[in-house]
């Protein structure tokens, strides 16, 4: 009998064991909480591109003349200067040789416009103390002959000048080209030979495509890209030295001055002061 109850609190113990290890061994309920959407940042508002000139495709070349962009280091003894007297133009080098010992400064300086008189913008090194010095700015048709001719004051220290033509000049006739001079004598006399610069432009009409661009855009800025892209560089050159003027602490005006110039490898004088188109005599 006693076996007998032995076996039975055995088995009644063996039975109970496992129904208390799941118990001990399963794992509370949770509650499934749910997804969270993945947050996009924002996209940052996009903004007008910086302006890159592009070299139009017509015309090739507006005069089988060649230009100088850069004035010869060493003339009429001027002061040696850190930058040459420059002209704010696209640079082509000519594909044939030349046996001039400057002919890195030689070669295709030439620009579009749609303006009846536009400015010209020249990096000046050469400053008003020099008593003796004098400089000119000159245009003339495709005739040689003079459009305008004109003194010009050099600035009161190194400087990126403008230089409008007045209202009663004759206006730019389109599809003809012009011969721009800027020569700067650091010695008056009649016999010096001076330092200059010179190059061509040509006045064209836009066409309806660039029209439209132009008038879809909302800023001056967007209409400066569209000027360089379509290699009006005269329009673009001058719109934006008219807004650095008017805005000096603009980064973005400045960076968009630096690029423009940049493009044309005028990262020389990117820096250098700006003066109005005012600087005449």
């Amino acid at each position: 009998m006693k076996w007998i109850l032995t076996t039975a609190l055995i088995l009644s113990s063996t039975t109970q064991y496992p129904g208390q290890v799941i118990a001990q061994t399963r794992q509370p309920s949770t509650t499934k909480q749910p997804v969270q959407p993945v947050k996009t940042p924002a996209s940052p508002q996009q903004r007008t591109p910086r302006p890159v000139f592009v070299l139009p495709k017509v015309p090739a070349r507006l005069s089988p003349i060649s230009g100088r962009r850069a004035g010869m280091g060493s003339r009429d003894n001027c002061p040696v200067v850190a930058t040459a007297l420059t002209a704010l133009v696209p640079f082509q080098e000519e594909q044939k040789v030349s046996k001039q010992t400057d002919k890195s400064v030689i070669g295709i300086v030439e620009g579009l416009t749609t303006s009846e008189r536009p400015t010209f913008w020249f990096y000046v090194p050469y400053t008003q103390d020099l008593s003796t010095s004098n400089a000119e700015f000159s245009l003339q048709d495709s005739e040689g002959k003079d459009v305008y001719r004109n003194a010009i004051a050099l600035p009161p220290k190194p400087s990126v000048i403008g230089i409008s033509l007045p209202e009663n000049v004759t206006s730019l006739e389109v599809g003809k080209t012009y011969r721009w001079y800027l020569k700067v004598r650091c010695q008056q006399q009649t016999a010096s030979v001076p330092v200059y610069v010179e190059g061509d432009i040509q006045r064209i009409n836009l066409n309806t495509r660039v029209m439209q661009e132009l008038a879809a855009a909302t800023d001056p800025q967007q209409k400066i890209v569209i000027y360089a892209k379509e290699g009006i560089w005269f329009n673009a050159l001058n719109m934006l030295a008219q807004l650095r003027l008017a805005n000096r602490r603009d980064p973005s005006v400045e960076e968009d001055w630096q690029s423009l110039l940049g493009s044309v490898s005028l990262s020389n004088i990117a820096t250098a002061p700006l003066v109005n188109s005012t600087n005449r005599q």
